[in-house]
């Protein structure tokens, strides 16, 4: 492809660092980075969940300072407290027990079942590994702190020349420091979590985070060697982890490295970190870096995008790289906080769980369009390995068939509780259904549906038939429904009728598994769905757009878009359909304008940018995510809930800070440049009046299509098309006209002004302006 200069914001070296990898391995002069692939501080940050991230989705690290000294909060995804959940008693307090306290008035009593144990216990929850801490009073003043994207490594320059380099490997257990042209003896110390102590402390929200000691865990064991410190900690029943350092002084030069491990009761932990720092001083910093380096270059290569905006620009560009840091298919899924978990003496905000009522869907939406499905998959390999887990969970609570998934588990899938409208939901599996359908249709991989997607939503289906009851019109509905997180944990939280969330959850679980059956040539359980689908009800709408249940429509600003999830991210209603659906996409939008945002959180604002671009309204969309990125992100670009700005654009000022807001905004803004979602594609649907010039690189289209294209002076100048799995890929005409010139081999054919493009797999096509 063809790229041209866009307006102010290409710089050359975006192209040669970004696309081509050689010249960003280092073994090339080095040349300045974009803007937007770096991240600089005078300073270091002087809280935890300020600190310069790196991570590789199982080990994670912030750097920041601490009462004087350089600090390295280090991570592990494993680390978990797994302790059962007290009173989740589900023989005795069932979803029909549930379900009678609530038609008695008795709802205190769900609550002191299953609620106050979430907000009272210390565990379950995700724990923290320990710190390094550097004394660098003797090294003067900072002088620059950088985070390099590109490379995913860390910089810290003192004014007497002394500089830190940082990073953790991106597929090795290990993480590296090196301090070059030291002035000053400089040596690590070890710091354990505060696990014990003089006692507990009486906090006990989950938000703010409880004390440490209130887990009750024995002293950890600290060990000096000569070059080696070892913290070994003994967490609930047996489960062990170590961390270990090593490090060797070569004149000027202190570098070191470290590693955590883990284990279960009965495995053996010890000795392993301190293994993987043995082996990596063996094969050294320089190859570890290579390798790591060449990591970074192949995630870059997946996809680019490149806009007028330098705060959304910048803001994508740290988001995709959490995203690199965060995901990997062999690790654990992205959790509240990842591999973050916060250092502060506490466990983290909502114990660093998984949240399956938006946290870990919103998550990996960017994966889909960003072209990075092997991100994903680890979300969806980790449902596969605990689908036991599941349905034991699914027969014991709701005393069904199927499956269904808790809406707040632990580490293995466990139910933890809490707000049980959401955490013992009744369609959660089916949302996290969605992300078996969007990876089957990004990537086309037939063993996939057949073995992974369609059983996954086929149980879904068998779940919510044989939950469902009849109401007195002759139409199903669930004994019980809800909408996230509408009237929050109350009795009126439940409904006594569909919920727009709930049914259209049900409705797309039905349309889906009928559609894969016939893709799978299954036409007896297509039809059965069909049958089944026909018996739900209609969505609630009135003049409002889509209402929360019949009867309630949405009357005051609130954070989470339960009612909306028909329109996004579902599609089962579209602006596509113009006549049909139109005005109820208007309509719904313009009712949460008019009430406003006092309280929304952070990924109400990211949630919405996605919900106007696939409106196609890019004034909207950019201005939803431009709010995002200037009030709700702390400086080292992490999504925080509260307004963080002092603008007024939500009274949560709160700074909790969670993952899911960062990623969604990434998702919209790929939003803005393209959409496949309702069966053709279409460039550049929701892009503001003055981005007169866009530019992005193989974005991922269902139908596993890799589509890059350029817009300038508000003229679409080329498109380049490279099939996957072969197929066609219905085009809708983004020329002012059909005079277009194409290279490559392809079938095209026009329906008026849709372009049907017949291609093989693995070839490549070019579509111009003659």
């Amino acid at each position: 492809m063809k790229i041209r200069e866009l307006s102010g914001n290409i710089l050359a070296f975006t192209l040669l660092c970004l696309f081509a990898t050689a010249s960003c391995t280092g073994k090339e002069k080095k040349q300045p980075l974009p803007y937007y692939m770096e991240l600089s501080f005078p300073n270091l940050a002087q809280s935890w969940d300020e600190g310069i991230p790196l991570g590789n989705a199982m080990l994670g690290a912030l750097i920041w300072q601490k009462e004087g000294k350089l600090r390295f909060s280090l991570d592990r995804a494993d680390l978990w407290d797994q302790r059962e959940m007290k009173n989740l008693d589900f023989e005795n307090h069932d979803f029909n027990w549930v379900k009678k306290q609530w038609e008695d008035k008795q709802y205190g009593a769900v609550q002191r079942q299953y609620d106050l144990p979430y907000d009272t216990l210390a565990g379950p929850s995700k724990i923290p590994g320990a710190a390094l801490e550097f004394d660098i009073s003797q090294l003067g003043e900072i002088a620059s702190v950088k985070l390099d994207l590109q490379k995913a490594s860390s910089e810290i320059r003192w004014k007497n020349g002394t500089l830190l380099k940082t990073f953790v490997h991106a597929t090795e257990p290990v993480g590296w420091y090196r301090f070059e042209n030291l002035k000053v003896d400089l040596l690590p110390e070890m710091v354990p979590p505060p696990y014990v102590g003089a006692g507990p402390s009486e906090a006990l929200d989950p938000v703010s985070g409880q004390d440490l000691r209130r887990l009750g865990y024995p002293a950890g064991t600290l060990s000096e060697e000569e070059n080696t410190i070892t913290y070994e900690q003994e967490g609930w029943d047996g489960f062990r982890f170590q961390v270990n350092t090593r490090w060797e002084e070569n004149g000027n030069q202190l570098e070191g490295s470290w590693s955590i491990s883990s284990g279960k009761k009965g495995q053996e932990p010890s000795k392993l970190a301190e293994k993987v720092t043995e082996k990596a001083f063996n094969k050294g910093m320089e190859n570890y870096q290579e390798s790591h380096v060449a990591w970074w270059d192949s995630y870059w290569q997946q996809s680019s995008i490149t806009l007028p905006d330098s705060l959304l620009q910048q803001q994508y560009y740290m988001d995709m790289y959490k995203l690199g840091a965060a995901a990997r298919q062999g690790a654990p899924p992205i959790s509240l906080q990842s591999v973050w978990t916060a250092d502060n003496g506490k466990l983290p905000p909502w114990k660093g769980d998984f949240h399956h009522d938006l946290n870990t869907q919103l998550s990996y939406w960017p994966t889909y369009k960003g072209n990075h499905l092997s991100l994903e998959k680890g979300f969806l390999d980790w449902l596969n390995q605990h689908k036991p887990t599941f349905k034991k969970y699914t027969r014991e609570y709701f005393d069904s068939n199927g499956l269904n998934v808790p809406g707040v588990t632990t580490l293995e899938g466990d139910p933890m509780g809490g707000w049980i409208q959401y955490a013992f939901g009744p369609t959660v599996s089916a949302w996290l259904g969605h992300h078996y359908y969007l990876h089957w249709r990004y990537s086309m991989d037939r063993e996939f549906l057949k073995n992974e997607a369609y059983p996954w939503i086929r149980e879904v289906a068998i779940f919510l038939r044989d939950l469902s009851v009849m109401d007195k019109d002759g139409k199903r509905k669930l004994p019980l429904s809800s909408s996230p997180e509408i009237h929050n944990n109350e009795a009126r939280a439940w409904f006594d009728q569909m919920t727009n969330y709930d049914l259209a959850l049900v409705r797309w679980t039905y349309t889906t598994a009928s559609e894969l059956a016939l893709e799978l040539d299954n036409p007896d359980e297509a039809e059965e769905w069909n049958t089944i689908l026909a018996e739900w009800p209609d969505y609630a709408i009135d003049e409002t757009g889509l209402m929360v249940a019949p009867g309630e429509p949405l009357k005051e600003s609130h954070r989470h878009f339960s009612q909306i999830m028909a329109i996004h991210p579902l599609s089962l209603i579209d602006p596509s359909n113009e006549e049909k659906d139109r005005e109820i996409i208007d309509n719904t939008i313009d009712r949460l304008d008019e009430l406003g945002s006092s309280y929304w959180t952070g990924y109400s604002f990211a949630w919405l940018g996605n919900l106007k671009a696939r409106a196609y309204d890019g004034n909207g969309a950019a201005k939803a995510l431009r709010d995002f990125a200037s009030s709700f992100v702390l400086p080292n670009s992490f999504h925080v809930n509260g307004d963080q700005s002092g603008t007024g654009k939500s009274n949560f000022t709160y700074r909790p800070f969670t993952l899911e807001g960062n990623f969604a905004f990434a998702a919209g803004i790929q939003e803005m440049l393209i959409q496949s979602h309702a069966g053709f594609v279409k460039l550049f649907p929701a892009i503001p009046e003055d981005w007169k010039s866009v530019r992005f690189e193989k974005l991922r289209t269902e139908g596993a299509f890799l589509v890059s294209a350029e817009r300038i002076e508000g003229k679409v100048e080329e498109v380049i098309i490279y099939s996957e799995a072969g197929g066609v890929i219905p085009l809708i005409n983004p020329f002012p006209d059909k005079a277009i010139e194409v290279q490559g081999n392809a079938d095209i054919q026009w329906e008026e002004n849709t372009l049907l493009i017949s291609m093989l797999a693995g070839t490549e096509i070019s579509l111009k302006l003659k």
